[in-house]
C-alpha cells in the first residue's frame, strides 16, 4: 500500500502547478529515505525529461541531507564518542552509499602493519618513527598541496583511497590509528594547521582539562610526514600568525571541535567553488554542532 502511494505522488512531480509540486515535494521528504529507491527507480525509467529528473535529484539529495543531519545530531546527544564515526557522518553528504565496514576494515589493515612493527621496548619518538614510516613510507599517504582546499580532502573515503589530504584529515587517521595502539597522541586546533601532540606519563594520568603545556612531549605534523616539534615552534607559528597565545593552541581538542573544523575547511571549499547551496548546507551542520 505504502509503495502505490510513493509511486503516485512521485508521478505528480512533474506537475506544472508549483503548489501540487510543493505538496507532493513535502509528503514524500516526511517519508524520509524509505521513498529514496522509488525515486531512484522513477529516475532511471522516467522518460519525462530532465526537469523531472532534476526534481527527484533534488528531492533524494534533501532526504539524504536531513537524515545526516538527524544522525549527526545524534552523534552529538552521545558525547561525540567515535571521532571516526562522526567524520563518516560528515563524509555521507557527499557519498550516502559510502561503506562503514569497508572504511574500518581498511584503517584496521593499517593498524596491523604498524603493530607488528611497535614493541614496549622502543621509545615515544621510535613508535612515532614506526608510525611516520607505515603511514607515509608503506601506505604512501602524504599531503595535498597541489590541491589543498579541495573538498575531497574532507571525505574519509577519498583520503583513504587517493592517500592524500589536508593536515585535520591526515591527523584524524594517525591519532585514531595511534590510540588504537594505546599510543597517546591527541588532535590539537592550532589555527590554521591542525596537528598532534604526544602525552607525557604526566599527562596521560590527567583529565584534558587539567593538562597544561608540561605535559606534552612532543608535537608532530601529520602534513609534514610526521615531522616533530616543540612548544616553541608553536609559540613562534602563533606570533607570526599576529595572534594571542592562549592554550588551546597548546592543549588536546575534543571530537566535536575536531568534527567542526571538518566542516569550518568544507564550509569554505565550497565557498572558494562558488557552490553556494552546499555552502549553506554546510552551515546548517556547523550551527548543530556548536548549538
Amino acid at each position: 500500500m505504502e509503495a502505490t502511494k510513493i509511486n503516485a505522488l512521485i508521478a505528480l512531480l512533474d506537475d506544472p502547478d508549483e503548489n501540487i509540486f510543493l505538496d507532493v515535494k513535502g509528503q514524500l521528504e516526511q517519508m524520509g529515505t524509505t521513498a529514496i529507491p522509488f525515486l531512484e527507480s522513477a529516475w532511471e525509467k522516467s522518460g519525462l525529461g530532465v526537469v523531472f529528473q532534476g526534481r527527484i535529484e533534488e528531492l533524494i539529495h534533501q532526504i539524504q541531507f536531513e537524515a545526516l543531519y538527524d544522525k549527526l545530531s545524534l552523534w552529538k546527544e552521545g558525547g561525540c564518542m567515535d571521532l571516526i564515526e562522526g567524520w563518516i557522518l560528515i563524509s555521507h553528504y557527499l557519498y550516502p552509499d559510502l561503506d562503514e565496514d569497508a572504511i574500518r576494515e581498511e584503517l584496521e589493515k593499517i593498524k596491523q602493519d604498524i603493530w607488528i612493527e611497535l614493541n614496549d621496548g622502543l621509545t615515544a619518538l621510535e613508535k612515532v618513527k614506526v608510525m611516520n614510516h607505515i603511514l607515509f613510507d608503506v601506505h604512501g599517504f602524504s599531503g595535498n598541496t597541489k590541491n589543498y582546499h579541495s573538498p575531497s580532502n574532507s571525505f574519509i573515503n577519498t583520503v583513504l583511497e587517493g592517500k592524500k589530504g589536508n593536515p585535520i584529515s591526515l591527523s584524524i587517521i594517525y591519532m585514531h590509528l595511534a590510540q588504537s595502539l594505546d599510543l597517546p597522541i591527541y588532535g590539537v586546533n592550532l589555527p590554521r594547521h591542525f596537528i598532534l601532540c604526544y602525552l607525557d606519563y604526566s599527562g596521560m594520568m590527567k583529565s584534558f582539562d587539567h593538562l597544561d603545556r608540561d605535559d606534552m612531549m612532543f608535537y608532530i605534523n601529520p602534513f609534514g610526514k610526521g615531522s616533530i616539534f616543540s612548544n616553541k615552534e608553536i609559540t613562534q607559528f602563533v606570533k607570526e600568525l599576529e595572534l594571542e597565545d592562549l592554550p588551546m593552541f597548546y592543549l588536546p581538542c575534543n571530537s566535536q571541535s575536531i568534527a567542526t573544523r571538518i566542516l569550518n575547511n568544507l564550509h569554505h571549499s565550497y565557498q572558494q567553488l562558488g557552490e553556494q547551496e552546499k555552502e549553506e548546507e554546510m552551515k546548517r551542520l556547523l550551527d548543530l554542532l556548536a548549538a
